[in-house]
């Protein structure tokens, strides 16, 4: 039941981001992810695409192959004042942390399964692929000891990361409730000054 129990962990970990969970990103249950990282050990950097200065809305790019994140890029409005302006730099960090770590942690992830998996074929007197060329594979129970071994070395990690996400979400929401709340005022403001000129308001 235990072995079983960790397997699913393990499948879970290969599903799609989720901020509140210790799942990982990656769909590292393909063996294209690990000749990605086999080939090259740096991060890959985001799309260097980015909107025309005239557009009006944010851009959210495809995913990353190793954070699976999409990338955002926020719009900048016409007179952006100081809050927004900080509100803006705070998301777009809080983007580029979120890609390095899931990419990182993703990359980790690829290389200790496939060296644990080398290690397992080893062991049985296997290479990893077997006379038709066919990769070979661990069962779910042996697969089991690997993903209950990676959450534990790394729950510490994830506590963390866990901690700071909800730190900055927090401090995002606040900047969120500022802006609306300084635009909201200056809307107002310029009703009265507007009624106090004798100028007609749209």
């Amino acid at each position: 039941m235990a072995a079983r129990t960790a397997a699913a962990a393990g499948r879970s970990s290969c599903r799609s981001f989720c901020p509140s969970s210790l799942r990982l990103s990656a769909a590292v249950g393909s063996s294209r992810l690990c000749t990605q990282v086999a080939q090259k050990d740096k991060l890959v950097k985001r799309s260097a695409y980015r909107p025309e200065p005239s557009s009006t809305h944010d851009w959210v790019g495809p995913p990353n192959p190793l954070s699976n994140l999409r990338p955002i890029v926020y719009h900048i409005p016409e007179n952006e004042t100081e809050l927004e302006k900080r509100l803006r730099n705070l998301r777009q960090e809080t983007e580029d942390w979120n890609h390095n770590f899931w990419a990182k942690q993703n990359i980790t992830f690829s290389k200790e399964k496939e060296a644990f998996i080398i290690s397992q074929l080893k062991a049985k007197g296997l290479t990893l692929r077997d006379e038709d060329g066919r990769r070979r594979s661990l069962s779910s129970e042996e697969m089991a000891v690997f993903y209950k071994s990676f959450l534990d070395k790394n729950r510490l990690r994830h506590a963390n990361y866990n901690k700071e996400w909800y730190r900055r979400n927090f401090t995002i929401t606040l900047l969120m409730a500022r802006v609306t709340l300084n635009s909201v005022w200056r809307t107002v403001s310029e009703r009265d000054s507007s009624k106090k000129n004798g100028t007609p308001t749209s």
